[in-house]
């Protein structure tokens, strides 16, 4: 998903993945689940068969610790700040964990077309001494809308050939 923000200063564009569920959705999916899977655990354990609340306990701790673990990893973001001098990159999980700052006018976009149709085009910011890759984890129309916002801001000073898709 890719959003913009612009003051008449500045361009702040946010690209994250996609998320079909909250982690409120998720909360009350893993309740749905506990509660039967608790209710038919300890019925089994009055009749006798008390190893079943360990293992029962340990699924739902599993499927919790999945939801927890696919929740944080959709939280990840790029956030580009295009501003008149500078072109600043973050990445990272609800904070910012890496940061690059380009000049503005010696900043470039080089776009490396996909290899797959259902892929996107790989974007990277560059200047003369490092380059970033932006939006990697995109899917196809929202890398191009992305390519599409950095065009509009930033010159593209490499665009890859079309090379052979595998199919």
């Amino acid at each position: 998903m890719v959003t913009t923000s612009r003051t008449p200063s500045r361009l702040m564009i946010v690209a994250r993945p996609n998320c079909s569920a909250s982690w409120r959705s998720n909360q009350l999916a893993l309740l749905a689940i506990a509660i039967p899977s608790l209710i038919i655990a300890t019925a089994f354990a009055a009749l006798g068969a008390w190893p079943i609340l360990p293992f029962a306990g340990l699924e739902l701790l599993a499927l919790g610790s999945a939801l927890y673990y696919v929740n944080w990893k959709l939280q990840y973001r790029h956030v580009i700040t295009l501003s008149d001098e500078s072109v600043r990159i973050e990445k990272g999980h609800y904070i910012p964990r890496k940061s690059w700052l380009f000049p503005r006018q010696g900043t470039g976009l080089a776009i490396t077309p996909e290899k797959h149709p259902w892929e996107g085009p790989e974007l990277t910011v560059h200047d003369n001494r490092e380059s970033v890759t932006v939006g990697e984890f995109l899917n196809r129309d929202d890398s191009l809308a992305l390519a599409d916002l950095l065009r509009r801001e930033i010159q593209v000073r490499t665009h890859s050939a079309r090379g052979k898709r595998a199919f």
